[in-house]
């Protein structure tokens, strides 16, 4: 097989004595039994993306490895030392159950440390949450979590936070990006202080469950939470180290569970994928539920940021929610709480997301708040509080089950957001109604939003011409109807523009450049199309709605919206 020549400079370069035996060996091998495997490890750099790295594990510069991170490190602290000037700079390290993540996050440790950085590492693995958390509770000026989300077991990763909780935002990324890309391996110094890392965990902790409990509880009776019945899982990921913990203090006593996914395990054995977004996920868990006739089921991802609620319908089934009707649930609820408790004075706010449901600009405007709307991610959310400090968050959300209760964590975080749950659910059963009736009544009350996605992959080699092309299409040739309504409003932010298409006028758009283009249509629908910067992957994200009178109604008006998604996809040919 022919390797290309910049792919030999790369691996030359790797079997220099700045690499030890071990990664030169495997390499040795590869070149001479995988060259293609050799190939994908070598032909580009594993990017460092607007928030971190996420890889497949293994040697080479397109893999996660000692060297790859340790390069993200070492221009991380030239960054930090530039930007805290005559400073002790001190940063927290987290770590989720995937295949070393330990020895990677001492890596990490080291290089902090060797750079004359001051490092509280947790001794063992901790929520994403929970460094968020940590970051703030102990003053750092950042944090990394090695996480790889809800990726497959052969992946790991690496994110940034800053010194307010909150991911990495331009312009910061960009140059913490150019000083890594500027850097030589040999530059990288892994001769660490120990005297510099000190290891954290119980006093963290306790202070992490006790911020959880005071901002996700709201005034339960004992005997409600008695009476609610939980089914929770982990799979197989880090939220077993506080979810049990929060939800015992917080004063519920009758959870289950699932014995088979609650230790921590890299290799995922029992699902597919550790994905609550995934219906197939929480199969155990629903088992589990019908066994206990449970009324809610809860299940976290790997680093416990991403929560999947299934809750009983009217027939007494357990259906799982999609990520922006559990969005709307809590932040609802979160609303009537502070109204009833007369915090909400008119500077507070709400968060979205520019895919997520419109729903949530109906929730603030009936309670007199703002709903705050960024990109998509939860940096752009943290960014909000962050850049608005007169202004109080009360909680928000975004369409691929992620939420945020309150400010002491500044990125999605399932421990927190599990209570809310159960206090909605506990709350709601005592009352005789449930979380599912409580969203049909919220249809009644502020309309019946209907979301749905599609993700297209376009593969082989012109599949990322083909998504562009795709996008050039709906630009320069934009749709003006589409299943009988006329498109009157479209947001391209890519350029920054909304236009409206009755009266042509133009404005500017005040949020971040991005690949996003939404189509408004005149009776309230709502199109986004959003290409994946990473894969030839295409999303759209469909948003119809309408009125109804009652809850009978819900079951006609939810065929009726089923059969409008399935329309609109029609006739923009994307089935």
């Amino acid at each position: 097989m022919h390797i290309e020549q910049n792919i030999l400079d790369a691996v030359n370069i790797w079997l220099t004595p700045t690499f030890d035996n071990h990664t030169q060996e495997a390499i040795k091998e590869m070149m001479t039994t995988s060259p293609k495997e050799l190939e994908d490890s070598f032909y580009k750099n594993l990017e460092f993306g607007t928030g971190g790295m996420r890889g497949i594990m293994g040697v080479g510069t397109n893999r996660i490895n000692k060297y790859t991170l340790g390069k993200n490190t070492q221009g991380l602290s030239d960054y930090l030392h530039k930007s805290f000037p005559n400073e002790q700079i001190k940063v927290a390290i987290a770590y989720d159950c995937r295949h070393n993540s330990d020895t990677l996050a001492k890596i990490v440790a080291d290089v902090f440390s060797a750079n004359g950085i001051k490092v509280f590492l947790f001794s063992e693995m901790r929520t994403t949450p929970e460094l968020s958390f940590t970051v703030k509770y102990l003053n750092c000026h950042a944090g990394i979590v090695l996480t790889a989300s809800h990726n497959p077991p052969e992946y790991n990763g690496y994110k940034v936070y800053w010194q307010d909780g909150g991911q990495l935002v331009p312009p910061q990324d960009h140059e913490i990006i150019q000083l890594i890309e500027a850097l030589n391996y040999d530059e990288i110094k892994f001769e660490a202080n120990e005297n510099l890392i000190e290891y954290i965990d119980k006093d963290v902790d306790d202070a992490f469950i006790k911020s959880s409990i005071e901002n996700a509880s709201f005034n339960t009776s004992a005997s409600a939470k008695n009476d609610l019945k939980i089914v929770y899982t982990s799979l197989h990921g880090t939220s077993i180290k506080s979810i049990p913990q929060v939800l015992e203090k917080a004063g519920y006593k009758n959870v289950n569970i699932v014995a088979e996914q609650a230790q921590p395990d890299g290799n995922f054995p029992t699902v597919k994928s550790p994905n609550p977004e995934e219906p197939e996920a929480l199969t155990l868990a629903l088992a589990l539920a019908e066994k206990t006739n449970a009324d809610i089921v809860v299940g976290t991802d790997p680093d416990s940021d991403r929560l999947g609620v299934a809750v009983r319908n009217t027939e007494g089934k357990m259906i799982l929610l999609n990520g922006n009707q559990s969005m709307v649930i809590m932040t609802h609820f979160l609303l009537q709480q502070w109204k009833k408790q007369n915090k909400i004075t008119g500077t507070e706010f709400i968060g979205s997301t520019i895919v997520s449901t419109p729903m949530m600009l109906e929730l603030a405007s009936a309670f007199g708040v703002e709903c705050k709307v960024g990109l998509t991610g939860f940096k752009w959310i943290a960014k909000f509080i962050k850049d608005f400090p007169n202004q109080k968050f009360i909680g928000g959300g975004e369409e691929s089950f992620g939420f945020m209760v309150g400010d002491a964590v500044r990125d999605k975080d399932a421990v927190a957001a599990t209570l809310l749950v159960c206090e909605i659910a506990a709350q709601a059963k005592e009352k005789g109604s449930s979380m599912y009736q409580e969203l049909l009544q919220m249809y009644v009350d502020f309309g019946f939003y209907k979301e749905h996605l599609i993700s297209i992959t376009k593969k082989g080699i012109d599949g990322a011409s083909q998504i562009k092309q795709m996008m050039v299409d709906l630009r320069e040739k934009p749709l003006s109807e589409i299943n009988d309504e006329r498109v009157v409003f479209i947001e391209d932010y890519q350029n920054s523009t909304a236009k409206n298409l009755l009266t042509n006028e133009i404005e500017m758009l005040n949020i971040p450049q991005s690949n996003v283009l939404i189509y408004y249509l005149e009776d309230g629908s709502k199109i986004c199309a959003r290409p994946s910067g990473t894969e030839p992957k295409i999303k759209f994200y469909f948003s119809v709605n309408c009125k109804i009178e009652n809850t009978i109604e819900f079951a006609e008006a939810d065929e009726y919206l089923d059969t409008k998604i399935k329309n609109i996809i029609a006739e923009m040919q994307l089935n």
